[in-house]
């Protein structure tokens, strides 16, 4: 695997890309599951280019008091990425080994490559009382909510798919093959939208940041009432413009 950079205190030598994320125990279903509650945890999913990652970033710079949890990941890092800021990138041996270990709340695979969602961080700052988001892609979202079913799910959806593939083909890097893979795959999850708690349109851009920075100041608000602690701050607001597609995601 490629060379990559370190991010903040993440301590790997260059050419070794397997990851030190606070291994999991093989009982990764229980673990995170005393650490409830799990109406903590907001899940941010949607299709491949539907703005996950633009929607994200907003949020995290309004509350910065929310933890983002990071994936492991099998693709290769892209130019600018960093080893546990983007994703712990991996090789597949080495990420296969800890799904057998029962490490991942939920993995997948996708276009080509595994993506997973560490357990061990996740139950460590629910347990100390931190609200977790969580983005990544469909199908592991549907893991997550079959194992934590009091997490709070967001489903992000286009205006519609001509909308979505515009913004998947300006992305730039991606080969016609893998294009038409997502547009596939973006197709069939669409229809699973309505499994989720929310379904939000990313039409327009400030419009879904608002929609979601609703549901997430709705669990702060029940997390502190429930707490008996003051209410979380919330941060300076964000307006951002564009067409929303994704920033970094689980999808890319």
């Amino acid at each position: 695997m490629a060379d990559y950079t370190e991010c903040g205190e993440i301590l790997l030598l260059h050419g070794n890309a397997n990851a030190r994320f606070e291994p999991q125990s093989a009982a990764a279903d229980a673990a995170v599951k005393s650490a409830e509650p799990s109406s903590r945890l907001l899940v941010l999913t949607g299709p491949s280019g539907v703005g996950k990652g633009t929607v994200l970033q907003a949020l995290l710079a309004r509350y910065p008091q929310v933890w983002l949890s990071v994936s492991a990941t099998t693709r290769p890092p892209r130019p600018g990425e960093c080893h546990g800021g983007n994703y712990f990138f991996m090789d597949r041996r080495s990420f296969m080994d800890q799904v057998a270990r029962g490490e991942f709340l939920e993995w997948a695979e996708f276009a080509g490559h595994a993506y997973g969602t560490p357990a061990g961080p996740i139950q460590a700052r629910l347990r100390a009382g931190r609200t977790v988001i969580l983005e990544i892609e469909v199908e592991g979202a549907r893991q997550v909510r079959r194992r934590l079913p009091t997490a709070v799910q967001v489903f992000l959806r286009p205006p519609s798919m001509a909308t979505l593939e515009e913004r998947i083909r300006t992305r730039g890097s991606d080969s016609e093959d893998s294009i038409a893979r997502r547009i596939a795959r973006a197709r069939e999850e669409l229809t699973r939208a309505e499994e989720f708690n929310h379904v939000i349109l990313n039409g327009n851009l400030n419009q879904a940041i608002a929609d979601v920075d609703a549901v997430l100041q709705t669990m702060l608000q029940t997390a502190s009432s429930r707490d008996g602690a003051p209410r979380q701050a919330h941060g300076s607001g964000v307006e951002l413009t564009g067409d929303g597609r994704a920033g970094r995601g689980r999808s890319g």
